[in-house]
């Protein structure tokens, strides 16, 4: 039996217990007989550890008396050593002021010594320059490379510590000229070298550039040795395939790049310590030199179809090329490095140059495109009824065209021109608003043509309102999906670049110049001093100014201060709905205001009796109201069952225009359960309101016209009742006012409006 699993600290006895049972000899047996013959075993092993542990345990405490003279032995010595160390550190400090003077002496004479070495080898190097400069000459004519090398590395090091002599720019002067003498014999192999490929003779020269100081010049005979073949392609790509576009040709010669940029790396780590700037280099110089250049190109190519749809293609190509690029730089970088940075951006913003200029001017070209769109929207029509249909048809195309305005401004900028998009839109829905009001204002003037011919009103001019109306509310709540769509696209495209820990508000000082102000944007983002944000949209947008504005824009999206990109707008659109809602009043109260235009001009209100049937002194209830006021008893009356067919159904956009432009003559308040009874409401108030106005302009009141005016407003109080509506508060006083007895007016007066109390006491000739 293994005991030896009981000393593990993870010991898990159920494990150990069906591990005893697998390993049983013979399955046959049974196993409480072997589980027996376990336990049994067990017990055994216990005890002879606890014999064990006995044992050891009488050993300890018999050893314990001699391990306690131990540790006093221990303790002494260890008191011994104590005093001794004290005497050593006494020793040390007395020796140390003894001999500090002596020490002194020894610091400054190695001082001496040194400055008297850096002089000896500042004499050696001087004498060493005058020995190879008289000597270089000779070795030149020899033609020998390493000895050239040698000679010049010689004199470099010498120049170090001549620095501070008369003649240090005259030897350096003559250095250079040195050098440009060893380089043009080298140049000629050189080129060789870099042309055929030769990886020895390229390492040798990189070698000797390196000792003579003159990497960069280098570094630039590669790029233009590389460079001639590059171009040479781009040329040979455009005239072999001339039937092609330049989608074709940006294709085919990016993926020809991306093949050389993989090959030339592979190259070069065998050549250069740190190949990645260099290999970038080269691709941006070639995108440089192109010929013809690339915006020429780009500009010729969307002379011939539409501006935006042409950029958008091209910089699609460019941008699978660009993030192929970012992917294999990204995979060849070791670690941060500024060199490494800046070279990827620098071949970026070359990539993206030729459409910097477009977005520059993208407002201008979206307004362009959208305006077309615009055009396209038919709104008007002879006929009233397919006019209120194409306005209706008209808010899904309306929108349509704005999401792609949308879509285009992710493909083209990629986020960055949103600012300009924003401008464009504006003037694309204020361009929409300009054309639906000249519609209305063409149906008003159809609606009043038709009244005028005499045309019997069939309620089908409100029907015409109301659908316009449910078009207001359509292009409401188009424009709040839409205005979270933008929202929303914002967040994802351009927001999530912020990083507020970090960024350094430092671009309004910048140079405007771009070269420049892009050198300072990637020293600023190798050292974290420039936000994610900033460095994406230099590639997109061209001047300082447009990234500030912004990164304006995005700080108030991330701190909420934006809840809506389109709140003009949609101002705009509120403000046409309570147009579109007034026209419509104005539809259903035309009727009304015609039977009480001519209120304040009857002739009853100077009479002094009915036709001379009546006098003055028989009761009011006696009188029966005028034609005038019970045509619009029975006109508000059968109101409702007019506006039900309208209003009845379940309709949101109703709703919504309803919300957003309310109805003359209502409150701003919660909507209530049925849109019919707002409306019912607006008219009766528009009733009370002008009947009110019309009773205030009568110059003089009968006594019995007097009577007949109650009568006259007292059925419109009880058709209002029947309507399950209240009276105005004017409406009321007027009622009130007239019913009072000349004696007691002034009293009841002093309680009421003054302009009410002077005009019917004016009309009763009761003075004041």
């Amino acid at each position: 039996m293994d005991y030896s699993k009981f000393l593990d600290d993870n010991f898990d006895a159920k494990e150990w217990v069906n591990t005893a049972f697998r390993s049983q000899k013979d399955p046959s047996a049974a196993k409480d007989q072997y589980a027996t013959t376990l336990v049994m075993k067990l017990q055994m092993f216990i005890q002879e550890v606890n014999n064990i542990i006995e044992e050891t345990s009488q050993q300890a405490v018999q050893n314990l008396p001699r391990v306690i003279r131990e540790l006093d032995a221990v303790k002494q010595e260890a008191a011994l050593l104590q005093d001794q160390m004290k005497m050593v550190k006494e020793d040390i400090q007395k020796v140390e002021h003894d001999t500090s003077k002596s020490m002194q002496t020894l610091l400054k004479l190695d001082a001496i010594k040194s400055r008297m070495t850096s002089a000896a080898e500042a004499l050696q190097e001087a004498d060493n320059w005058t020995t190879l400069s008289s000597d270089v000459e000779e070795v030149f004519q020899s033609q020998d490379i390493k000895a050239i090398t040698s000679k010049l590395k010689g004199m470099q090091n010498s120049l170090l510590m001549l620095v501070d002599t008369p003649d240090y720019a005259d030897r350096c002067q003559h250095l250079e000229t040195l050098k440009n003498r060893l380089e043009a014999v080298l140049s000629p192999q050189l080129v060789q070298a870099f042309n055929t490929q030769s990886l020895e003779t390229a390492q040798m020269y990189t070698q000797i550039f390196t000792d003579i100081d003159r990497v960069p010049q280098l570094y630039k005979y590669y790029t233009r040795c590389h460079k001639v073949t590059l171009l040479g392609a781009w040329k040979d790509i455009m005239e072999a395939n001339a039937d092609d576009t330049l989608k074709e040709w940006l294709t085919e010669y990016y993926d020809q790049l991306l093949s050389t940029w993989h090959a030339e790396m592979k190259w070069c780590r065998q050549v250069y310590p740190d190949p990645l700037p260099i290999v970038n280099d080269l691709i941006t110089e070639t995108l440089k030199s192109l010929d013809p250049p690339l915006h020429s190109c780009v500009n010729l190519y969307v002379q011939h179809r539409d501006t935006l749809s042409g950029l958008i293609e091209l910089k699609q190509i460019t941008e699978r090329f660009a993030r192929s690029m970012e992917q294999a730089v990204e995979s060849n970088m070791k670690a941060q490095n500024c060199s490494h940075v800046a070279s990827l951006d620098h071949l970026l913003l070359e990539l993206y140059a030729p459409y910097r200029q477009y977005i520059t001017s993208y407002q201008s070209l979206e307004e362009e495109k959208l305006g077309k769109y615009l055009e396209s929207i038919k709104l008007d029509h002879e006929d009233i009824f397919e006019t209120v249909q194409l306005l209706s048809r008209s808010v899904n195309k309306l929108f349509n065209f704005a999401k792609e305005a949308n879509e285009r401004c992710l493909n083209l900028t990629n986020g960055c021109g949103y600012l300009f998009m924003m401008d464009a839109l504006k003037t694309y829905f204020s361009n929409y608003c300009k054309e639906f009001r000249r519609v209305l204002t063409n149906i008003k003037e159809k609606c009043r043509t038709s009244r005028r011919a005499g045309e019997e009103e069939d309620w089908t001019h409100f029907q015409h309102t109301l659908r316009i109306i449910q078009t207001c509310g359509d292009l409401i709540m188009h424009m709040d999906e839409f205005d979270g769509n933008i929202l929303s696209s914002m967040m994802q495209t351009i927001a999530h670049y912020t990083n507020p820990s970090s960024p350094v508000k430092e671009i309004g000082k910048l140079s405007h110049d771009s070269e420049c102000w892009n050198i300072k944007v990637h020293i600023k983002r190798f050292f974290g001093k420039v936000s994610v944000l900033e460095a994406h949209a230099a590639l997109f947008l061209g001047n300082s100014t447009d990234i500030e504005n912004l990164e304006g824009l995005v700080a108030k999206l991330g701190e909420g201060d934006m809840p809506s990109v389109l709140e003009d707008t949609k101002r705009e659109l509120c403000k046409l709905s309570e147009d579109v809602h007034k026209f419509s009043f104005d539809i259903v109260f035309g009727t009304l205001r015609g039977y009480l235009a001519d209120v304040s001009n009857m002739e009853i209100w100077t009479s002094k009796s009915a036709g001379g049937a009546l006098t003055s002194d028989l009761p009011t209830f006696s009188l029966s109201p005028q034609e005038y006021i019970t045509k619009v008893g029975q006109f508000l009356m059968t109101l409702p069952q007019h506006l039900e067919p309208f209003t009845m159904q379940d309709n949101p956009s109703v709703l919504v225009a309803l919300k957003h432009g309310k109805l003359p003559f209502t409150d701003e308040t919660e909507l209530p359960e049925h849109v019919a009874d707002l409306w019912l409401e607006s008219i009766a108030r528009g009733t009370m309101h002008l009947y009110c106005e019309q009773i205030l302009k009568i110059q003089e009141l009968s006594s019995h016209a007097t009577k007949q005016l109650i009568t006259d407003i007292d059925y419109l109080c009880n058709v209002l009742d029947d309507l399950g509506l209240f009276a105005s508060e004017n409406l009321k006083n007027i009622d009130t006012l007239l019913k009072a007895p000349a004696e007691e007016y002034l009293d009841i007066a002093e309680s009421m409006p003054q302009r009410l109390s002077h005009a019917i006491s004016s009309m009763r000739n009761i003075e004041l």
